[in-house]
């Protein structure tokens, strides 16, 4: 699948992000990538399900993985953060 097939959730309004996922599935996409870090994974568990509650019931959840990102500390000699990562994998 083609990272233009992703939808990266940040921190607009769910609809927004929902509105995404549609125009992809519309396009003829038949898997979407809906991606997040940290406190937006709760905004991706809610643009998925809005998704397959409310606009496209035949949409079902292919994969879901979670991780962690690491990172360098904005400070020297800090240690490093860790930030948790979700991927949901819709397909249509």
């Amino acid at each position: 699948m083609s990272e233009s097939n992703a939808v990266l959730i940040g921190g607009k309004p769910v609809m927004n992000y929902v509105l995404a996922c549609i125009t992809l599935f519309h396009g003829g996409a038949k898997e979407v990538n809906v991606k997040a870090r940290g406190r937006s994974i709760s905004r991706a568990v809610d643009v998925v399900e809005v998704v397959r509650r409310r606009f496209l019931p035949d949409v079902k959840v292919k994969k879901i993985g979670i991780g962690t990102d690491q990172f360098a500390s904005r400070e020297e000699g800090g240690s490093p953060t860790n930030v948790s990562t979700i991927e949901i994998t819709l397909a249509h």
